[in-house]
């Protein structure tokens, strides 16, 4: 077993920031990960710590008056600019990338594709890869690549119904390699909430940001366990959850099954891989996914130049 390595100094609050508005762009798409942005850019580990700083030992932090100590216990000066980029971007982008996914999905999951399959490569050299990294990382892709080939349901959109929704949805989002956005969709919440996002209507946002908090808290418990027993092996599974992935994220496919809600727009309910319909449709989508793949590496290279750890451990 291999420890995480030990915490590191301050992160500069720009850099912060920047990842932050790169983990709510991600968060916005349906089959992209903010938890693959986090783990990208070196701030996961910092990220899971400042998380589960939210406890018991807080409260009492809190009860005595020690606002310092409650501060550093949740790492406040990395969360603060980090919730800003991700909020900030989410209100941004939502139209364009939602208008994206809608008009120019090719354009948009190519890119995404690039993306991907840049950040395996960089993230893949920091897993174990023995006997028992193969096994978790075959786990990992078997397990994504079911997820991401469920057939959407309809459900209520009552106030329970998004708060539990939310609660799931957050443990994919600080996943790498699972998309929150996606699991809405299976669970017919996104359209429903990105509408809410887009009117900011505080009747469905706040039983999901409910539910969001309490399930991303119960759950970056268990990933920090992971992650401190047994690292190597947890980003063998993570980098096998990516590639996984992949699958919904191929920016060529087939409508086979579709259907059209209230307000009469097209919910794709199942669908398949296709071939590129033309040379220059591959072309665009190489040239795309070639970006995407060079902004991993220059996302390395901000993180080098940083100064920021193996995941931000």
């Amino acid at each position: 077993m291999t420890a995480a390595p030990p915490p590191q100094a301050p992160l500069p609050r720009g850099y912060v920031l920047l990842c932050g508005l790169a983990m709510g762009a991600a968060d916005v798409v349906p089959g992209v990960s903010g938890g693959s942005m986090a783990f990208i850019l070196g701030i996961y580990s910092t990220l899971l710590e400042a998380i589960a700083g939210f406890d018991l030992e807080l409260l009492k932090l809190l009860a005595a008056g020690r606002w310092g100590a409650a501060a550093a216990r949740v790492h406040l000066g990395f969360l603060l600019p980090l919730l800003a980029g991700i909020f900030g971007s989410v209100l941004l982008l939502v139209r364009p990338i939602t208008w994206l996914y809608v008009q120019h999905p090719v354009f948009l999951f190519a890119f995404f594709f690039g993306l991907i399959v840049g950040s395996i490569v960089l993230i893949a050299r920091h897993a174990h890869w023995g006997a028992s990294g193969l096994v978790a990382m075959a786990l990992g892709a078997a397990g994504a690549l079911v997820f991401v080939t469920r057939v959407p349901v309809t459900m209520p959109h009552d106030p329970f119904t998004l708060f539990w929704s939310g609660a799931v949805a957050i443990m994919a989002m600080i996943l790498p390699g699972i998309s929150g956005s996606f699991l809405l969709l299976v669970l017919g919440q996104y359209q429903h909430v990105m509408e809410a996002v887009k009117g900011l209507d505080l009747v469905v946002l706040l039983p999901f940001a409910l539910g969001c908090a309490t399930g991303l808290i119960a759950f970056v418990r268990v990933l920090r366990w992971l992650l401190a027993r047994w690292h190597g092996q947890t980003v063998a599974l993570l980098v096998g959850v990516m590639a996984g992935s992949l699958w919904k994220i191929w920016p060529f496919r087939t409508v086979l099954e579709s259907s059209t809600n209230a307000k009469g727009k097209l919910i794709v309910l199942r669908d398949a891989l296709a071939a590129p319909p033309s040379a220059s449709a591959l072309l665009v989508a190489l040239l795309l996914g070639a970006i995407g793949v060079l902004l991993v590496v220059g996302l390395e290279w901000l993180q080098q130049r940083v100064g920021v750890a193996e995941m931000g451990g």
